[in-house]
Parts: structure tokens; sequence; C-alpha cells
């Protein structure tokens, strides 16, 4: 799997309300432009309503990561690469490159961004979450919160949430969030060693990467990107960029300072891609990684399979 990085190496953990984390933000970088393709369905009705330092979300693109001084705690992910994967784990034949995504969502995908400096979640509408049923916005590491939604209920929403157990599904008023759109999905397929983009059935990237060991698997589940990370100098283990995936380790509860929260990845030593190597993590190439960066903004949906 993978940490999160900071100035050297720490990643993104969870929402603040769910799990333990570590302190610190995001490093100072811009993040990449969102995709043409992405666009705002919706405002929430509430938003002037509402107090607090937070601006609501863009119009024409997915909010960027805040900015603050430190970067956030590292993700379950790698100490430094190892310089060869144990007998048990060699790699497996490498399959023929995907033309089509097996089981493709068209698409676009909906998106929800907290507004506000807290959004409540719900069990059901109506029916707080356990004894702490507010999130910060943004959460301890500087990041925005949100959702990818499931499901439209008049003014309710079925969201997706990052946070363990992993596939957290809760509710959210609609009033508490702004609505956008996103157009491409995350497919990552274990035993092949490759991760492929999709907007629809049309391939837009596909790349070898390295995976989890038998013992530190990459988890399998629907899970969303939920946060990025800019990274300078590129040379370090996590390469020239991470994406936090809202997915958390089956092994590993804490990583680094973390909650064991696995992301996509760069790497200095691309001779390794193509193996089961990590603590979870998907790692490829830096180039990879920045493209990736640029395909897959906030909320897009990431499947990782057999």
């Amino acid at each position: 799997m993978g940490k999160w990085v900071r100035s050297g190496l720490a990643l993104v953990a969870v929402l603040g309300v769910f799990g333990a984390a570590a302190s610190g933000g995001f490093t100072d970088v811009e993040p990449p432009a969102a995709p043409d393709a992405v666009e705002v369905t919706s405002r929430a009705s509430r938003a002037s309503s509402l107090e607090g330092t937070w601006k609501a979300a863009a119009v024409q693109a997915p909010p960027a990561p805040p900015a603050v001084q430190a970067p956030p705690a590292p993700p379950a992910e790698e100490a430094p690469p190892a310089p060869a994967p144990p007998a048990d784990e060699a790699p497996p034949a490498k399959a023929p490159l995907a033309e089509k995504a097996p089981t493709s969502p068209a698409g676009p995908f909906l998106v929800a961004d907290a507004i506000g400096p807290t959004v409540s979640i719900f069990s059901a509408p109506d029916v707080a979450y356990g004894d702490k049923p507010q999130l910060s916005n943004p959460t301890h590491e500087g990041l925005p919160v949100v959702f990818l939604v499931l499901e439209e209920n008049g003014p309710w929403l079925k969201v997706r949430v990052s946070s363990r157990p992993n596939n957290l599904v809760a509710w959210v008023r609609r009033a508490e969030v702004a609505l956008r759109t996103v157009p491409n999905r995350v497919l990552v397929e274990v035993g092949a060693r490759r991760v492929t983009v999709f907007q629809g059935s049309e391939v837009l990237l596909q790349e070898t990467v390295a995976v989890g060991t038998n013992r530190t698997p990459t988890p399998l589940g629907t899970f969303f990107v939920d946060g990025f990370v800019p990274l300078s100098p590129d040379t370090g283990p996590y390469g020239a960029a991470q994406v936090s995936v809202a997915g958390f380790s089956d092994v590993l509860q804490s990583f680094g300072g973390g909650v064991g929260q696995i992301a996509m990845h760069g790497t200095n030593n691309p001779d390794l891609l193509g193996q089961p190597v990590s603590n979870g993590c998907v790692r490829m190439s830096n180039d990879a990684i920045l493209r990736m960066a640029q395909l897959a903004p906030l909320g897009t949906p990431v499947d990782i399979v057999t």
C-alpha cells in the first residue's frame, strides 16, 4: 500500500470524523487542471446561509485541494521499494491490454462537494449517523470533503464516504453540498497489474502498475478519488504525485502515522512495475500518475478488482 507524503513523504488520510490521522496538510502547489468535460449540475440552495471562512465549490471545475503549509499523513504505502518480490509473489504473465471496460457504467458520475465548514451525515434521511454525525470541511488534513453520489431522493443524497469500513454509504442533505459531474472512471486490475482510465468504453489511459504483496494486498472494492498531493522533487519512492483513493488496507489499520489509506502514486523505481511489491498502494510511472491526476479529478470512481 502506500504512505501519504508531506514535504517529504505523506499522503491523504481519512475524513476527520471517522478515524485517527496525523497532523499536516498539502504542499502549496497548484493541482492539475480538471478536464474540460467536468460540469457543475447544480448549486446548493442554502450556501448563503452558512457561515465560516470557506468558499462554495467552483462552477467550472472540481474544487482544488486547499493549500496549507505542510502535507498530510502517509497512506498505507511503501517503505522504500523492495529490491525484488518474494518467490511466492512472482508476477504472472502480463495480460493483453483491454480495449473496453468489462462492465463500464456510461457516466458521467455525480459528485457532491461540501460547501460549509461542516456537513451532516445520516444513516437514513433524518436519522443522524452514530455519535459523530458531522464532518469538518476541510478535513484536519486540509482536504475538501467530497462524496460520490449513488442516489438522489428529493432533498437527500445517498453517497459513498471516504472512511472505514471500505465502501461506507451514508446520506447527506442536498442543501449542504454543491453538485457537479466527472466524466471518467478508473479500473485497477490487480491480477493483470494494470490500471485503465475509461470515458464510457473509450480507453484514455492504460499503464502497467505495481500492486500489494500477498501479505499486504491492495484492497478490492468500489472507491473514488478523494485527494491529490503533488510532490517535488519527484525522486522519492512516491514519485511525482499521489492521487488519494477512498479505500483502506484490510491488513494495516495504521501506517506511517496515518490510518492505512491507499493511493495511486508514482515511483522512483520503475523496474518494479508489474510486480506485487507494495504495501497496498498502486504504483505507476511518474508520467502516468501526472496524466492520471488530470483525468481523475476529485470524486472520480475507482474500481479495484481481481
